[in-house]
């Protein structure tokens, strides 16, 4: 049983999602792989605390604050594989983007291999199931390409614009 909550954002409406106690997905409404492995459960609306407590961190974000990851247990349902660059998108600080390919080093270090791919680290990005507080928006192309967004590529700018990213040296890709 998912339990879940709307929240209207300023990036548009936001589907919360709550299993066993823990934040287990955020997404945008219309998003590519919305609901992503839940699309198959019971859900339930609900006012739990979770659910509330996101709510809250929501609420600080979009406020100006930079609520920490932390405040909040997350657990995304996904592979090893895409758990594991889930966490390292939860490194990247407020205000700051990193490549696709500085992720794929980052785990290839951390597995000991010389490479990894970064299509692979992107396909694990874009289905990220919590979006927002796992910052996927963060993740940028090589050379600044604002690429691959499951929300949307106005809803990055809006997020990276809130953010105080710089956003120069940043551009829309073609196509």
């Amino acid at each position: 049983m998912i339990y879940t909550m709307e929240y209207e954002s300023p990036v548009g409406r936001l589907f919360i999602g709550e299993k066993n106690g823990a934040l287990t997905g955020l997404w945008i409404e219309g998003q590519k792989y919305f609901l992503g492995a839940h699309k198959n459960e019971q859900m339930e609306e609900g006012q739990t605390p979770i659910l509330i407590q996101t709510k809250k961190w929501l609420d600080s974000y979009f406020g100006g604050e930079k609520p920490s990851i932390t405040q909040l247990k997350l657990s995304p349902e996904g592979s090893e594989f895409r758990r594991e660059i889930w966490k390292i998108l939860c490194e990247i600080p407020y205000g700051k983007v990193v490549t696709y390919g500085e992720i794929s080093r980052k785990y290839a270090a951390s597995q000991g291999l010389s490479t990894m791919s970064a299509q692979a680290v992107g396909g694990a990005v874009g289905h990220n199931p919590i979006s927002i507080i796992i910052p996927c928006h963060r993740v940028v192309g090589t050379g600044g390409s604002l690429t691959g967004y499951a929300g949307g590529i106005d809803k990055k700018i809006q997020l990276l614009t809130h953010e105080g990213v710089n956003m120069e040296g940043l551009f829309m890709p073609k196509g």
